[in-house]
């Protein structure tokens, strides 16, 4: 999930809530949506190898 933050950049977040929290984990802020894209296909990847 791609989310654009105030200040213009995008952050990836886990599709699932994180149980302890309640809030979706963070899985890195990216300044274009370009990349947040790229980086969570490699996340997909490795979660299924």
């Amino acid at each position: 999930m791609i989310r654009k933050l105030p200040n213009g950049e995008y952050r990836l977040y886990s599709k699932k809530k994180n149980p302890k929290t309640g809030k979706r984990r963070n899985l890195g802020t990216f300044k274009t949506r370009a990349a947040a894209e790229k980086h969570e296909r490699a996340v997909q990847f490795f979660k299924r190898h």
